[in-house]
């Protein structure tokens, strides 16, 4: 028989065994949608591919300038967090003329279409992240620090929220229904 979490927990599986435990509390008692309202209020603003495309090359321009531009940055609903992806880098190499050209693109689940923008600002830092750094690696985490000095922390209240959608929660910040 193993220890493995319960599977509304599968989000802080990695995460210490107290950790998860306050999680579980706050799921079970039904506050966790309401701890997380709290702490972020309010959802980005960024509504469409172009505006998300200036934000993120923002970001690079000031933080990463000796990367490659990129091509594209946009919201796909296709990405799937089961997949455990919330975004891609992806980098597609083609020859053009007699020259290789390769082109970069950044992905954002569209379920951070609706979003606060801390959650948006840490997918965003760890895609970009991947345009130095291919691995998970210490180098990786430290680069996505350096970029984003809450990232951890973060990630954990991302990974908090995702836990809350999986146990059968509503989404938090979507926009309001159109009469």
């Amino acid at each position: 028989m193993t220890n493995s979490p319960p599977k509304a927990l599968k989000y802080l599986a990695a995460y210490p065994e107290t950790l998860q435990q306050q999680a579980q509390r706050l799921l079970d008692s039904g506050r966790l949608a309401t701890w997380l309202l709290d702490k972020y209020p309010q959802a980005h603003g960024l509504r469409t591919d172009g505006a998300l495309y200036r934000h993120v090359e923002a970001l690079r321009q000031e933080h990463m300038r000796q990367t490659p531009r990129l091509d594209r940055v946009l919201f796909d609903s296709k990405i799937h967090v089961v997949r455990h992806a919330l975004g891609l880098h992806t980098m597609v190499s083609r020859v053009q003329g007699g020259r290789l050209k390769a082109q970069h693109e950044i992905r954002i689940g569209a379920l951070f279409r609706d979003a606060p923008p801390p959650f948006l600002s840490m997918i965003v830092v760890h895609e970009l992240a991947h345009l130095k750094e291919r691995d998970h690696d210490r180098a990786f985490y430290r680069l996505c620090e350096h970029l984003e000095p809450d990232y951890h922390r973060l990630e954990l209240d991302v990974r908090l929220y995702l836990t809350h959608l999986e146990a059968g929660g509503e989404r938090l910040w979507a926009p309001a229904a159109s009469p």
